[in-house]
């Protein structure tokens, strides 16, 4: 099998965090463990990123509140805010996911697909952080290859169940950036924000009528490009078993989803960056092996090439 370039840390794990919280911070110790099992990745082909920057933070966030994080003295209504405990590893962890992505991203300009195991953090915003992002792994990636001019211009395909409010938030005045999200109507945020295309959907939605509405997002988001680069928010809330998703989509059809998704835009020579957006079980390993289905299907469709 064609070798899939995949972004992987052990900070992706915070290191001190409470086992009893409810936000299943294990997951990522155990999906490359999955991966690995799998025969999608071996010990030491792991790319290894390191730490965004400051800098690199400091252009879609606020520097005080980036400053806050990386010092672990964020005040307590944001670390309410955010829903995890500010402690110096999950700053640490928020950094290093998010210098994750902006790898992988660097690798799907140059391999055509990579993916992350991390990142999908799209309810931070420019002054704060939110729904147990820290900071917004994909927008700092963005802003860093528009900066670089790596990339003229990128769309953002979010199909997290919850809105990608965060990043609609961030790049809401910038013309080079399309913000597109499918997520659950009735659920978390309840305010939410404008992304260039919002596809709000009724809860319960199953595989088939799911696939129905994103055959035709996919079609809406050809009309608002060219783009130069996909990122691809594979979050896998929308799962039936999950706990904060209110969807009803099947493991086959979260393969199918991302099946559709990679192959509609690498059909047209797009780079896509994966990453993994959400999923809460109590089972961390079974949220892991539902992460794994997105690095499944992207080393499927190389094989296919």
């Amino acid at each position: 099998m064609p070798d899939l370039p995949i972004v992987h840390h052990p900070d992706y794990e915070a290191s001190d965090f409470p086992q009893s919280h409810r936000f299943p911070m294990a997951k990522f110790r155990l999906l490359p463990e999955v991966l690995m099992r799998e025969g999608l990745a071996a010990p030491g082909t792991f790319l290894l990123p390191e730490p965004a920057t400051p800098e690199m933070l400091y252009r879609v966030h606020d520097p005080a509140y980036v400053d806050a994080v990386m010092s672990a003295s964020v005040s307590r209504d944001v670390e309410r805010m955010i829903g995890l405990p500010m402690t110096p590893s999950v700053g640490l962890r928020g950094a290093t996911a998010t210098g994750g992505t902006v790898l992988a991203a660097v690798l799907a300009m140059e391999h055509g697909l990579a993916c992350n195991t991390a990142g999908g953090s799209h309810h931070a915003g420019r002054k704060h952080g939110a729904g147990f992002c820290v900071f917004n792994d994909v927008a700092v990636a963005v802003a860093d290859l528009l900066a670089r001019g790596v990339a003229q211009r990128v769309l953002v395909f979010d199909c997290d169940v919850h809105q990608g409010d965060g990043t609609a938030d961030i790049f809401r005045t910038d013309p080079r950036v399309v913000t597109v999200s499918l997520h659950g109507e009735n659920n978390y945020p309840a305010l939410k924000q404008n992304s260039v295309l919002d596809v709000p959907l009724a809860d319960g939605l199953d595989d088939a009528d799911y696939m129905s509405v994103l055959r035709q997002t996919l079609k809406t988001a050809d009309r608002l490009g060219p783009y130069d680069l996909v990122f691809y928010n594979a979050g896998v809330d929308p799962h039936a078993e999950d706990l904060l998703g209110r969807l009803a989509l099947t493991d086959d059809g979260l393969a199918e989803r991302d099946r559709t998704v990679i192959r509609h835009f690498r059909g047209q020579g797009l780079p896509v960056c994966g990453v993994i957006g959400g999923g809460y079980m109590k089972d961390h390993l079974a949220v892991a092996r539902r992460h794994a289905i997105l690095h499944r299907v992207a080393a499927q469709f190389l094989q296919e090439r």
